[in-house]
């Protein structure tokens, strides 16, 4: 799993920041996935090494521009490329409204099959090797976080370890892989969790913006390996992020501190902390840092692979 930041900006575009969209990665069935596509979110796509081609599913967090401009632009140039097989959109009530008015009126066709799914809080999606969720945010319109999250794995199967207690070969072996247990013909009962390795922790993924301080982003990052929390405002200005219900450097921290995330990743940043001015980024990274140590600073192209984690390590951080 590696996510790719492919704009970090609040509000408007920057010269080196775009505006929301993150990229997740998913090489083992080859398939990317988006969260938010602001405009511009397919010239970002161009610039990176990430394949338009493997885009099947986008989940939009609200409708401001900001968050979806760059949503029907996207969806008809995978159209006339041919490349899509089929994209599944999630996201809160009015995104399909959107969509059929935007097809409507700028006379569009999407080549391959285009479905909306409107979210409410819980399980919105769940295949064999991942379930995403997602809760309400506070916002001024209705907006929604997600959470990804991996299913645990067996850990790696001991094939020689089984040939030395003569176990034969063939669907019994797919079994014990499973950690089933199973009889043998001669009657031995064999666990197979005795001969895998240490189970592979499925990694999780919460991305909440844009909100205030909010129960629900609490509830999505619980455990997770990384959240991605937006930062608009400095702790300075927490005035201005309460009348806009956007969140603070501190607000992001707590959210983490709280949840008991390994990782904080800030993104959705005002331009006004342009270098040269009185509050630059690189104080709201100080300001996060001294809440909770574990956080960064997302900038546009920047890429971050999820660390699996064993066992041992499935207690959170600040437990």
């Amino acid at each position: 799993m590696q996510i790719t930041f492919l704009g970090t900006s609040s509000g408007v575009p920057t010269r080196s920041r775009n505006v929301s969209s993150i990229a997740l990665r998913l090489p083992q069935r080859a398939e990317l996935w988006l969260l938010d596509c602001g405009e511009g979110t397919q010239h970002q796509l161009l610039r990176s090494d990430l394949k338009m081609s493997q885009l099947s599913r986008i989940f939009i967090t609200h409708l401001h521009g900001d968050h979806i401009f760059g949503l029907m632009g996207l969806l008809a140039s995978c159209g006339l490329a041919g490349n899509v097989q089929r994209v599944d959109l999630y996201g809160p009530p009015g995104l399909n409204e959107y969509i059929q008015a935007a097809t409507r009126y700028s006379h569009t066709h999407f080549s391959y099959p285009v479905k909306v799914h409107v979210v409410q809080p819980g399980i919105i999606y769940e295949d064999d090797e991942f379930t995403v969720s997602c809760s309400l945010l506070h916002h001024r319109i209705t907006a929604f976080g997600y959470r990804i999250a991996e299913k645990d794995r067996p850990g790696r199967f001991d094939i020689e370890k089984a040939q030395a207690l003569q176990i034969p070969s063939g669907p019994i072996y797919g079994k014990l892989k499973r950690g089933e247990t199973v009889t043998l013909p001669d009657g031995r009962v064999i666990n197979g969790n005795q001969l895998c390795g240490p189970t592979e922790i499925g990694r999780k993924i919460a991305y909440c913006t844009d909100t205030i301080y909010s129960e629900g982003a609490v509830e999505l990052a619980q455990d997770a390996d990384v959240l991605i929390h937006e930062a608009t405002f400095a702790h300075q200005d927490a005035d201005l992020a309460f009348q806009r219900l956007h969140s603070t450097t501190t607000m992001a921290a707590q959210t983490a501190l709280v949840a008991g995330a390994h990782k904080l990743i800030m993104t959705h940043f005002s331009p006004r902390y342009a270098p040269g001015n009185t509050i630059e980024l690189k104080d709201l990274l100080h300001e996060a840092r001294a809440i909770f140590p574990k956080t960064d600073m997302a900038y546009d192209f920047m890429d971050y692979g999820v660390p699996r984690r064993r066992e041992a390590e499935l207690t959170p951080i600040n437990k």
